[in-house]
């Protein structure tokens, strides 16, 4: 079983679905949830750090196990509900802060008082 906070391999597909790319992600779905069910909720992470709203930066600094190839950031705009069959590889674990700060990033997101009627 994946567990939250695993940083995994896993092949996302395009908005259009014509094709899909490897990407690495975050799993924000609780353990409980992905032991219940066959699927993960997960946020896309992209080493491109240019202009990248909503996100959060990670180094091999905030992980509690495993290591990043290049520094990176987690998009709380980019969220995904996927199968666990599809995933990988397993790169590392972020630490709680990490989820935390993603988490806060979501629900900023999410907040009402910021959708335009």
């Amino acid at each position: 079983m994946l567990r939250r906070g695993e940083i995994v391999l896993i092949p996302i597909p395009f908005t259009d679905l014509t094709s899909s790319k490897k990407r690495s992600v975050l799993i924000l779905s609780s353990d409980s949830y992905n032991e219940s069910t066959e699927d993960i909720i997960v946020a896309a992470i992209t080493s491109n750090l240019d202009n990248v709203t909503h996100a959060v930066k990670i180094t091999n600094d905030d992980l509690a196990d495993g290591k990043l190839l290049l520094d990176s950031c987690v998009r709380a705009d980019k969220l995904y509900t996927l199968s666990q069959t599809i995933a990988i590889k397993k790169f590392g674990t972020v630490k709680d802060s990490i989820l935390e700060a993603v988490t806060e990033n979501i629900l900023n997101i999410l907040d009402s008082e910021h959708i335009s009627e």
